[in-house]
């Protein structure tokens, strides 16, 4: 049987494709059909990519025999194909998940613009024709002798490709393709799905590692420019003339405003980057170790925006189990909105109290506030309310959504309540003891 499939390699041509645009699938076996329905009800329980492809390389080597399945998809504007998935009985693997070639010149090129399955029934004869195939290359070196490739199309569009190889010269033929081909119809939806949600999460985790790069490298300059601008204010270098005392004192307010943003910034980074993780203590004293360290960190905007901090805060400590790391953030971003959304010269209330099931915290301040409309848009990420007076100030756009996600590891909720031209107010409150799964 292996001399005569090693004959027909070689009086047919190394390379082929079929003009088979659907696949006949009345022409299949019973048993072949079964393994399509599989593969369907596979594909429709929502299955994960990975999941999906390992069932069908386990699941159809019987009715098409192959050492070899592989997933690649066509990127970078149809310019290259890039491997995403691959699996083989064998070992070791040299064109894995990963591996990226240019479309032009090559005979994948014209399965992506026709739409045609490729069929090359020996691997080391299309290698000698065409020597500078890279992939082709590494296919040989793993012993692959031939191969049969499927476009994935959804909608219209080519996305990929779906590969099925064997260590054998000559093992596909036109009715394995029309089987490859039902198959590839039935993954290339549920596929471009997976394959778009991962490109999104990749891109997403690429966002945020340059967000938290550029936010920790600007942090320290820019702390140096603040402390640097107040030593020349407090005289420590000599006396300050008026005119260059206000231009400092400008100075120190935008680069304050800037500070600001990259600690904002640098917090969302790191929340969603796994850095920020919640370390529960069980004893922490959080007027000492959260209230009071809030407070020292927002008290040079209070005194130049000349707030009226009032404080209702109980006498002795208040003990609760939190993260009180995670918590100053919060804090922090409720009290320097309060001051930076607030009226000039207005009023801040920080209350808090501790309950026999829970922590409870309230910033309250004079101001704008927000209207009804406007209220889904808190606590999202990147999101800003609409209000004329409110845009005019500077904001990051995250600290509220920062605030959102550490008082939900707490187990906890957050919220916010306003009368429009008057005030707004937002809680927290933090199950006591914490909730542990």
């Amino acid at each position: 049987m292996l001399a005569d499939r090693r004959w027909l390699s070689l009086v047919r041509p190394p390379l082929r494709y079929l003009d088979a645009p659907t696949a006949d699938v009345a022409s299949l076996s019973k048993r072949e059909q079964d393994v399509l329905a599989l593969v369907n009800r596979k594909v429709a329980a929502g299955e994960s990519l990975d999941a999906v492809l390992t069932f069908l390389f386990d699941a159809t080597r019987e009715v098409c025999p192959c050492d070899r399945i592989g997933l690649a998809f066509v990127e970078d504007d149809g310019q290259r194909v890039v491997s995403r998935w691959a699996r083989a009985s064998y070992e070791p693997l040299l064109l894995g998940a990963g591996y990226a070639e240019a479309l032009a010149g090559s005979s994948l090129a014209e399965v992506i613009a026709s739409g045609r399955p490729r069929i090359i029934n020996d691997l080391e004869r299309y290698l000698a024709a065409h020597p500078t195939s890279t992939s082709t290359a590494l296919l040989v070196r793993e012993g692959v002798r031939s191969s049969m490739t499927c476009p994935l199309e959804v909608d219209g569009r080519r996305v990929g490709l779906l590969f099925r190889s064997s260590r054998q010269v000559g093992r596909y033929d036109d009715r394995q393709v029309a089987l490859h081909l039902a198959i590839a119809e039935r993954l290339a939806q549920a596929v471009e799905k997976a394959w778009r949600i991962e490109q999104l999460a990749a891109a997403n985790r690429a966002y945020m590692e340059m967000l938290g790069f550029v936010s920790h490298e600007l942090k320290s300059p820019m702390a140096s420019i603040v402390m640097d601008a107040k030593v020349l204010l407090g005289g420590y270098l000599g006396d300050v003339p008026d005119r260059q005392r206000e231009a400092l004192g400008r100075m120190v307010r935008k680069a304050d405003v800037l500070l600001n943003l990259v600690r904002d910034y640098l917090d969302l980074a790191r929340l969603e980057g796994g850095e920020l993780t919640l370390r529960a203590v069980t004893e922490v004293d959080v007027l000492a170790t959260v209230v009071e360290p809030a407070l020292d960190l927002i008290r040079p905007q209070i005194e130049q925006r000349r707030v009226r901090l009032q404080q209702d805060l109980p006498s002795g400590p208040v003990m609760a189990e939190c993260d009180p790391e995670l918590l100053q953030i919060v804090l922090v971003n409720l009290l320097g909105n309060a001051v930076k959304y607030g009226n000039e010269g207005g009023e801040v209330r920080l209350t808090v109290r501790r309950e026999p099931d829970l922590l409870a915290v309230t910033v309250w301040n004079e101001g704008p506030g927000f209207p009804e409309s406007e209220r889904g848009k808190l606590f999202r990420k990147f999101s800003r309310l609409q209000v004329p007076e409110l845009l005019r100030r500077k904001g990051s756009g995250v600290g509220l959504y920062t605030s959102w996600r550490i008082v939900n590891l707490h187990g906890g909720r957050i919220s916010a309540r306003s009368e429009p031209g008057a005030w707004a107010e937002f809680s927290f409150t933090i199950p006591q003891p914490l909730r542990h799964s």
